[in-house]
């Protein structure tokens, strides 16, 4: 009967201890799995939460995220460029007319220049609307006088797309100065427009369209294109002020292919330039884009 009774017990305790050892494998192999997908999802879920707002996808597909954005940058980088680089096609001879380099390039163009500005920002921006309107680009011929006490006309030009040329710091004739002083009046106003818009002129056209040798060493020595003209609106003459019919006419009057028109911030002028514009047009004329033309004169 004893025997009986241990044998009964010692079984049991067999039977005990192989049921805990089993729920003990069975935990030993359940905990650490449930441990390590908790420990997964938990990384994935707070170590790139800035990253998910910012690329706007899941942790599964950054890669394809990457690669779309690497793909556009350049596009849109490339399309920039593109706008911003204007081929030389044409240059100035040494009359001051504009030429096409090739047979390329159309040869019935005018180049619009403005001179003695800025002025008023009412003038300026109903010159650039019409310029706008028409589909060109205009070199304004800037004083550094006139920079300083109004910075943000200067800005105003550039800002709507249009060229800053330089017209020496006063309005004086430049022949008649030392070479020295001369070249101050250059000099000064490139440095006045870079500090303003952060380029500096490529073309200068003296005041009165005087100058000489050592003055046009020194715009050259300024990477400028040197020039005056070969067409005048009369504009600034007293026959013509307050008639934009004469503005129009007088340059009509002397319309050659290529020609450099000369035109001032004037009220008259203002009022003259959309008609102008359209009759060019009509003519069979197109605006040349100054960035196009070449900084050596041929």
């Amino acid at each position: 009967m004893f025997r009986h009774t241990a044998a009964l017990i010692i079984a049991a305790s067999l039977l005990l201890s192989a049921c805990g050892t089993a729920e003990e494998k069975t935990s030993d192999n359940s905990a650490p799995a449930g441990e390590s997908t908790t420990t997964v999802q938990e990384e994935q879920g707070n170590s790139n939460p800035i990253e998910t707002e910012e690329t706007g996808t899941g942790v599964p597909e950054p890669s394809t995220e990457d690669s779309t954005v690497t793909e556009e940058e350049p596009e849109s980088s490339e399309k920039v460029s593109t706008e911003e680089k204007v081929e030389k096609t044409y240059h100035m001879n040494e009359n001051y007319y504009i030429k096409p380099n090739d047979e390329a390039s159309p040869n019935k163009v005018v180049l619009l220049t403005f001179d003695d500005g800025p002025k008023e920002e009412k003038m300026i921006t109903s010159l650039i609307d019409t310029l706008d309107k028409h589909n060109a680009k205009a070199i304004f011929f800037v004083n550094g006088y006139r920079v300083k006490s109004h910075p943000e006309l200067l800005k105003l030009i550039h800002e709507r797309g249009q060229i800053v040329g330089n017209h020496a710091w006063d309005h004086e004739d430049l022949k008649k100065m030392s070479n020295a002083e001369a070249a101050k009046q250059v000099t000064d106003v490139q440095k006045i427009v870079k500090d303003t818009i952060g380029e500096e002129p490529q073309f200068f056209r003296p005041p009165f369209g005087s100058g000489n040798d050592a003055l046009k060493a020194t715009v050259k020595k300024n990477g400028m294109l040197y020039m005056t003209w070969s067409n005048g609106s009369l504009d600034w003459d007293k026959s013509t002020k307050d008639k934009p019919e004469k503005v129009i006419q007088n340059v009509l009057d002397q319309l050659n292919p290529g020609s450099n028109i000369l035109m001032h911030e004037l009220p008259w002028t203002v009022e003259a330039l959309d008609e102008l514009l359209t009759k060019l047009e009509k003519k069979g004329y197109s605006f040349v884009d100054p960035r196009a033309i070449e900084l050596e004169a041929r």
